[in-house]
């Protein structure tokens, strides 16, 4: 059975109704006895990282803020990382993002852990 998770999150804030559970599956991977869960946000979902975007995205009426949720997730000891090509596509550098990201990984970093044989990988 993988003892990794690795989530690709590609949506972004123009899909707010595909945010909640990518950050519901990290947390119940980390449940289960995951040794390591990572998001890497690129294409789309990079956007979630800018500071102050992720607050005024909701996934349903009523629910947390999706800054809420990486939050929680982080809480739960999730790590998170940002494709640096998709930052240059977005005109962003790491000094605009949200604290609780962990830093860069490129194509290559993600790569290599997606191959992995204990890795498990998952796209939103």
């Amino acid at each position: 059975m993988a003892k990794k998770m690795l989530i690709m999150m590609t949506s972004g804030p123009d899909t707010p109704t595909r945010l909640e559970t990518p950050f519901n599956q990290a947390m119940t991977a980390v449940a289960l006895d995951a040794e390591e869960v990572v998001v890497l946000f690129t294409m789309e979902g990079t956007r979630l990282l800018k500071k102050g975007a992720a607050e005024k995205i909701f996934t349903r009426d009523g629910g947390p803020s999706v800054y809420e949720a990486i939050q929680t997730a982080k809480e739960c000891d999730v790590k998170f990382f940002v494709c640096p090509s998709s930052l240059e596509l977005h005109n962003l550098e790491l000094e605009d993002c949200i604290p609780e990201l962990d830093g860069a990984m490129g194509a290559a970093g993600y790569a290599a852990m997606g191959l992995q044989d204990d890795v498990v990988v998952f796209c939103y």
